[in-house]
């Protein structure tokens, strides 16, 4: 968000020292030296390099140096990558703690972003994203045991999802949080979690599996994201 007319507060994920606030002085500047500085401005999705002076917690930082290396411009030709972004940021922005490391998310968003480009992808992609995320700060779904005895689970049509235990049950009724999910949408996240792609992927299963995540995700934070209305649209999972 812009702080003047010439500068920009900022929250950057880095690779290796997490999510950093902080404020860009001068990045809205014309002049030579600061476009020399902030080449190609800071914008959001965007990717970079960046130099950035840590101040004490609670404190912003101060972002010296910008270098812009990817802008995502496909992003500005394609509003369901756009909207799917936004959340995909926001969603990271609020599991994510402050200077916090988390290469693997890093990882996971830059690969999104640049797989976003491809329109028949952009829901799948947003599936191994969310994943991604929901496993690398420890609150992976679990598909295979039944959340309510920890047996294996059994095959069903339907199984039930219980965000507060964090997982599948074979059990119909365990609590008033739980949520009905296809057999269908169960094999798809099991494929995801094993990192394999069907050449063809059911689109809407794709998109079940994502509200799923999104839903899971609402009920880890307890509220509900601007972005999330994009993906959770239709409720059922």
């Amino acid at each position: 968000m812009d702080w003047s007319e010439s500068s920009q507060l900022v929250v950057l994920l880095t690779e290796h020292h997490g999510k950093v606030r902080g404020l860009a002085k001068g990045s809205r500047r014309q002049s030579p030296s600061a476009v020399a500085k902030f080449s190609g401005g800071i914008n959001l999705l965007n990717l970079g390099q960046v130099a950035v002076s840590t101040k004490p917690a609670g404190k912003l930082a101060a972002i010296t140096e910008w270098d812009l290396r990817n802008d995502h411009y496909h992003l500005r030709t394609s509003l369901a990558a756009q909207w799917s972004a936004m959340y995909a940021a926001d969603l990271a922005a609020a599991l994510l703690a402050d200077e916090d490391p988390h290469p693997g998310v890093f990882a996971a968003l830059s690969v999104f972003l640049a797989a976003s480009a491809d329109a028949q992808a952009v829901d799948r992609a947003l599936l191994d994203f969310q994943w991604a995320l929901l496993t690398d700060v420890g609150y992976r779904p679990e598909l295979d045991r039944d959340v309510a005895d920890g047996k294996p689970l059994s095959e069903a049509r339907a199984y039930s999802f219980d965000p507060r235990l964090g997982g599948l049950t074979a059990r119909e009724g365990l609590n008033d949080e739980a949520w009905r999910v296809r057999s269908a949408t169960v094999e798809l996240l099991r494929r995801v979690a094993s990192g394999q792609h069907e050449p063809a992927e059911d689109a809407q299963a794709v998109r079940r599996a994502n509200r799923l995540l999104c839903a899971y995700a609402r009920a880890l934070l307890d509220k509900e994201l601007p972005t999330m209305s994009v993906v959770l649209g239709d409720a059922t999972v």
